[in-house]
C-alpha cells in the first residue's frame, strides 16, 4: 500500500470536523492527524507536518483565508483546500488567490469530495464542479494561451466531447452518465486530454476550450459582416 496522506481539518463547527474527519479516516490512502477549530492547536497540528490542510471559510474568530495568511506569515506552508457552503465568486477569487490548492462546497457528495482531495494531492487545481464556469470566467482574460496554439486538435472526437462537458462544470461522475460509459474511462480520457494539451488541470483545460469556442464564434461573425 502507498504511504498515507496526512491530512488536518480545520473547522469552528465541532459536527462538522466530526463528520468530516470520519469520512476521510474511512479512506485507505488517508490519516487524518487531528480536527481543529483553534489556531493555537493548528499550528501545534502543522508541526507534525500534514500533506494537506482542509479549512472551511466561515469560521469565527479568523475566517479561513485570513487563518491561512497568518499561518503563512508564521512560515507554515502546507498546500490548503478550501471546503464551504460558499459558492460566491468574490470567495473563490480571494481564495484562489490566497494560494489554496482547492475550492470544494460542502454539499457536494461525499466520494466527489474524497475523489477532489486526491486529485489535489496528485497536484491539480481543483474546484467543486458547480464552481467551475466562475473560474473560467475568472481566468479567462488573463490565461496565457497553451503552446501549440492548434493543441486543441490533437484530441480525438470522444475528448472533445468530454473536454466540452468539462467545460460546462460537470464532474467525471455526471460525464460518465451523460456518455454513458464508466467512470474509470471518462478519468482516463481526462487524463489523455491534460497529457495532450500539456496542461496541470481540468480547469486550465476548460478555459482554453471556452476560449477556442469563443473564438471560432467572433470568427464566424466577423466572415458573415
Amino acid at each position: 500500500m502507498s504511504e498515507q496522506l496526512k491530512l488536518v481539518l480545520v473547522d469552528d463547527q465541532c459536527l462538522c470536523r466530526r463528520g468530516l474527519s470520519e469520512l476521510l479516516s474511512n479512506c485507505y490512502d488517508f490519516s487524518v492527524l487531528g480536527a481543529t477549530g483553534s489556531i493555537d492547536e493548528l499550528r501545534k497540528l502543522l508541526d507534525e507536518k500534514p500533506d494537506l490542510l482542509i479549512i472551511d471559510l466561515r469560521m469565527k474568530p479568523l475566517d479561513g483565508i485570513s487563518l491561512l495568511q497568518q499561518i503563512r506569515s508564521e512560515g507554515y506552508t502546507t498546500p490548503a483546500v478550501m471546503l464551504t457552503m460558499s459558492d460566491s465568486e468574490t470567495d473563490l477569487t480571494n481564495a484562489i488567490r490566497a494560494g489554496v490548492r482547492g475550492y470544494l462546497l460542502k454539499d457536494m457528495a461525499p466520494d466527489d469530495v474524497v475523489d477532489a482531495i486526491r486529485r489535489v494531492a496528485a497536484g491539480e487545481l481543483v474546484v467543486a464542479p458547480t464552481m467551475t464556469l466562475k473560474l473560467i470566467d475568472m481566468l479567462r482574460g488573463d490565461s496565457p494561451d497553451p503552446e501549440p496554439k492548434n493543441s486543441l486538435k490533437l484530441l480525438t472526437e470522444r475528448e472533445r466531447e468530454i473536454l466540452q462537458l468539462l467545460s460546462r462544470g460537470e464532474s467525471n461522475k455526471a460525464i460518465a452518465m451523460t456518455l454513458k460509459i464508466s467512470y474509470d474511462t471518462v478519468k482516463q480520457h481526462v487524463r489523455h486530454i491534460l497529457n495532450k494539451l500539456n496542461l496541470s488541470s481540468r480547469v486550465k483545460a476548460a478555459v482554453l476550450f471556452t476560449k477556442e469556442q469563443e473564438s471560432t464564434t467572433d470568427n464566424g461573425s466577423s466572415d458573415r459582416n
